[in-house]
């Protein structure tokens, strides 16, 4: 509920107060995600002076940010998260609470902006996000199209498109088998209507009714992709959609504004570039997609004066200042005061007003996200039937589940 409060306000200024000072006396080290809002985060962190500032920002932090904080001190001080990656880092202990610092440092901040788990602040949100469709409106508009509201109407023109010879494979989407390609499959088995846990507790859903229909969907929607799918992650399907490769795709809203600034783009997808809302799925009216927020935490293995330091830096890095730049408040849905929404925003913020559903918070849900992630290719390749990936899944999540202590 709460992006979709945000968005029927039409606007996402939640913080008070002018530029930050940042004067840092120990040492900063970040890992995080790589892309534009991201990177102005860390650069933001890196202009204290009084001690080093280092960065990692990488498309693999999700495979080194556990490993980089579990040790005494932690090689990071801080992990720029999302709502699926902070279950996961406080499953291992690795954060720590940040209510002393939001009350020493965070004058700054709002409510909003304080991520509570339990009573208490784990991390600070500075961003949100939502996967939804990006297009060519040239294309549609030659087809005499509307553009797709739902993956059915995806699937129709892109036949359309590849009958007509314009191109052969006109869809695209971050199917990397990983994390990338459980993603897809979250936000479609939400479509339609899937719940991943029974009812109160941490056993799996998935081999279900939804969970068939998800993968009849993805596994269409892959006769319309690039044969090598499966190594394609957001960096590469967006390659494909600047080269005039792809002509509609699902992808994340922080990705939007550099979708037509990147180097390599043409001009006619530079042209012909248009955003809409996520889409729906199975004749359901919940859009398949999920709401997300992206924030930072302080590792718990650190002394105080470098969880301090990381703190200081941090909220240097979400000044409300650099709003006052075109390309930088182009780079996001942020949650910073003097923050207007741009063109670029109105994918995420048509997202929340459709009733999408936040990606869920459960501690154990990360260890489904890795199973989904783990046991989809063979189904894709046509290896294995829906019903066998399903059951596939759930027996890896419950083995995983019951060794950290979810399920007996």
């Amino acid at each position: 509920m709460f992006f979709k409060k945000i968005a029927l306000a039409s606007a996402l200024a939640l913080s008070a107060g002018g530029a930050f000072a940042c004067e840092i006396n120990a040492r900063v080290n970040i890992v995080g995600n790589e892309f534009p809002a991201i990177q102005t985060v860390g650069a933001g962190a890196a202009e204290c002076s009084g001690a080093e500032v280092k960065k990692n920002l990488t498309a693999d932090h999700k495979d080194i940010h556990v490993a980089g904080m579990q040790g005494d001190p932690a090689e990071y001080t801080s992990a720029i998260v999302a709502n699926s990656t902070l279950t996961i880092l406080m499953n291992d202990d690795l954060v720590r609470p940040l209510d002393d610092l939001v009350a020493k440092h965070g004058q700054a901040l709002s409510k909003s902006q304080l991520i509570t788990v339990d009573g208490q602040v784990m991390a600070v949100a500075f961003m949100a996000n939502a996967q939804h469709l990006m297009y060519r409106k040239d294309i549609l508009a030659d087809l005499g199209v509307e553009p797709p509201k739902t993956y059915e109407e995806m699937l129709s023109i892109a036949a359309m498109i590849r009958d007509k010879g314009i191109m052969q494979n006109p869809i695209g989407g971050a199917y990397a088998a990983g994390w990338n390609l459980a993603q897809e499959f979250n936000n479609m088995f939400i479509g339609y209507g899937g719940t991943f846990f029974k009812e109160g507790s941490a056993e799996p859903n998935i081999n279900s009714e939804a969970g068939v229909q998800t993968l009849t969907m993805m596994k269409a929607l892959t006769e319309y992709m690039n044969p090598d799918f499966l190594t394609h992650d957001s960096n590469a399907t967006n390659a494909e959609y600047r080269a005039g490769n792809i002509a509609m795709l699902n992808m994340w809203g922080s990705r939007a504004a550099s979708q037509t600034t990147a180097d390599g783009i043409t001009e006619a997808v530079k042209n012909g570039h248009a955003i809409a809302g996520p889409m729906t799925v199975g004749g359901g009216d919940i859009p398949a997609s999920t709401l997300w927020w992206d924030g930072w935490t302080v590792a718990k293995n650190v002394s105080d004066e470098e969880a301090e330091a990381t703190f200081i830096a941090m909220m240097n890095g979400i000044r409300p200042d650099l709003m006052k730049d075109k390309d930088i408040a182009s780079q996001a849905v942020w949650l910073i005061d003097g923050y207007e929404p741009t063109e670029a925003a109105v994918g995420v913020f048509q997202a929340a007003q459709s009733g999408t559903q936040p990606y869920p918070m459960v501690p154990y849900m990360g260890l489904m996200h890795g199973s989904i992630g783990n046991e989809l290719s063979d189904f894709l390749q046509g290896k294995e039937s829906a019903e066998q990936a399903l059951a596939d899944i759930e027996a890896a999540y419950i083995a995983a589940a019951k060794e950290k202590g979810f399920l007996k």
